[in-house]
């Protein structure tokens, strides 16, 4: 069998390692996160980098069910912060829980020009692709 994809490694250990050591622009394209059905319909786009403020509700974990607003996207980590997600420590202070944006369905986008910008790019390559296979 061939490979599929020549710029991505085959091997566990390179992948993991091109993974961990990711730069931050290639991080933000790898926390992307499914949108909702109706926003999916909407924009012909299955998923999206996310960003702050974006309104998500949580699809895995022991907070399945919960939505929140996203307050910070920590890319260091791999993980973005919810509202109101929080555990409580033992003294009493709350700290943010932090959850893998693949985890998370967005259900409402917060727009700007460059977002919708790439929405309209994704969506148009989509169509033209729709066109090309009726063809």
């Amino acid at each position: 069998m061939t490979k599929i994809n020549t710029s991505l490694h085959s091997s566990r250990r390179k992948s993991r390692k091109a993974h961990f050591s990711a730069p931050s622009s290639v991080r933000r394209t790898i926390m992307s996160s499914p949108l909702s059905r109706e926003l999916r319909d909407k924009h012909n786009v299955r998923s999206i980098p996310i960003r702050k403020d974006d309104e998500v509700t949580i699809v895995r974990g022991t907070n399945k069910g919960r939505a929140g607003k996203v307050t910070s996207v920590y890319r260091l980590k791999y993980v973005i912060h919810v509202e109101r997600v929080v555990r409580e420590k033992s003294n009493g202070q709350s700290v943010p829980l932090g959850i893998h944006p693949s985890k998370v369905q967005i259900t409402k986008l917060k727009g700007d020009k460059d977002r919708d910008n790439i929405l309209e790019r994704i969506a148009k390559g989509r169509a033209e692709k729709a066109e090309r296979s009726k063809a």
